[in-house]
């Protein structure tokens, strides 16, 4: 199956432009370095056009950061690109990721042998925090089926027509692309992830976070904690609901 690699690489942030070269050369993929978009550039009036509110349940309770914004641009513009190529699937991986080669590797032969059943396999930074199904294994990488798809975009592997339905359900947009991923109740697609993954976050090793965040006080800390806790309690039902029945035996 063919395969094309994306690094999505914001190219104000020089500290990480080396790193995206090396995960370009490393990941075993022939492709290119993708530039994100930058959100904080954009106009008001371009910000707006993007995203919209209240698209589907649950409502997510945040207004979005120019960062988010541009993720989610950036994203977009990758599924849109795969559609006009001839590769089965992509992997698109994030300039503030490590490898592990050995491991990744393994990972990689894993999710090139199911990601066209699966359509998005994540290849995750952390263990699933929610009840999960095997479905197969590579040595030491699981690949399993997470009762909650998890969060971060860090690493994935996405077939062309999984990419295809994401692009066309997220015109416009009302979250976070990880959060919108995650939704499998509206996007139709249930994520499998790959744990461990080779995939490691070293963003504290490069310059931090790229997308903005403000200083908040007490008060709207724990405001916000209160309305994040009750999204994804939310969250954690519907997409309970929404998860594939198990293979049968017969």
């Amino acid at each position: 199956m063919a395969m094309r690699a994306y690094v999505l690489h914001l190219l104000r942030a020089e500290k990480r432009r080396q790193n995206a070269r090396d995960l370009l050369r490393n990941c075993g993929v022939a492709g290119t370095i993708w530039p994100a978009v930058d959100g904080a550039a954009m106009s008001s009036g371009d910000l707006a056009k993007s995203y919209g509110a209240d698209l589907f349940e649950p409502p997510y309770p945040f207004a979005l950061r120019t960062g988010e914004i541009g993720c989610f641009l950036s994203h977009r513009q990758i599924w849109a690109d795969m559609q006009d190529r001839s590769e089965d699937a992509a992997l698109i991986i994030e300039d503030d990721a490590g490898l592990d080669a050995p491991l990744f590797e393994q990972a990689m032969a894993l999710a090139n042998e199911h990601v066209q059943a699966l359509g998005y396999i994540q290849l995750q930074t952390r263990p699933p925090r929610s009840p999960s199904r095997l479905i197969d294994k590579n040595g030491p990488c699981a690949l399993v089926l997470p009762e909650m798809a998890g969060l971060r975009t860090t690493a994935q592997v996405v077939s062309k027509q999984a990419a295809a339905r994401l692009l066309a359900r997220s015109d416009p947009f009302d979250r976070p692309v990880d959060t919108y991923v995650q939704s499998s109740w509206y996007t139709g697609l249930h994520p499998a992830m790959i744990t461990p993954s080779g995939v490691l976050e070293i963003a504290d090793q490069l310059d931090g976070s790229t997308i903005q965040s403000s200083k908040k006080s007490l008060w709207e800390r724990a405001t916000r904690e209160v309305k994040r806790s009750r999204y994804r309690a939310a969250v954690r039902r519907i997409s309970r609901q929404a998860l594939p029945p198990e293979p049968s035996d017969d």
